[in-house]
């Protein structure tokens, strides 16, 4: 029985330095990535405006997964010009609620408009969903790396700007491809946007 105990627990100490070592090397990678990107140059990347629409939802969303590591601000509006689609609208209510939370920390004024410019945390997991799911529909979403926006998303999924290093292009590209969604849905040409009265549609549900 004493063998067995001790075999049992070398096993557990050899999981656990394992796991260790997992989560370091992890650990060091991203900090290399960073630490790579700090003076690398960014490429702008327009999205195209002839995409279907799973493609375009796909786009703002995988693009922010990318430049995640890279942002350390992020805002969003809790408005769109269209119904926010159903899968979306819970997003929507936490991102309401981060911004009554915010007023009531002093983050914010109470006196401002409680849909717009909502922070984000995005190293907070539940934050960054919120951020993921409404990027696509919001009348506008951003976030910035060292005073440097480097993501724009505006007028409901029509105007989507993004600035990623070589690798993070590569990184997106191989994620766009593995949805289905053509390589070809980011240009380095701006595309002209659509002019929109906003309809602030914080209450619309499709």
């Amino acid at each position: 029985m004493a063998e067995v105990g001790r075999h049992v627990t070398a096993a557990v100490v050899t999981a656990a330095k394992s796991g260790l070592f997992i989560r370091t090397t992890l650990a060091r990678e991203r900090l290399s990535s960073v630490i790579s990107e700090a003076n690398e140059p960014r490429r702008e990347l327009f999205l195209r405006n002839d995409l279907e629409a799973v493609d375009v939802v796909s786009a703002h969303r995988e693009a922010l997964r990318v430049l995640r590591d890279s942002i350390e601000t992020a805002h969003v509006d809790a408005y769109s010009d269209v119904p926010w689609p159903r899968d979306v609208v819970d997003a929507y209510e936490h991102a309401l609620s981060m911004a009554k939370s915010q007023s009531a920390e002093g983050v914010r004024s109470a006196k401002d408009d409680p849909g717009m410019g909502i922070d984000v945390a995005v190293r907070d997991d539940a934050e960054f969903d919120v951020l993921l799911a409404l990027a696509p529909f919001t009348i506008h979403a951003e976030a910035w790396r060292q005073g440097q926006e480097i993501f724009s998303a505006s007028d409901t999924g029509t105007a989507l700007w993004i600035a990623v290093t070589s690798q993070q292009e590569v990184q997106l590209m191989s994620r766009l491809g593995a949805l289905g969604v053509p390589r070809t849905a980011f240009t380095t040409q701006p595309r002209r946007r659509r002019r929109l009265f906003a309809r602030w549609s914080r209450h619309q549900i499709a």
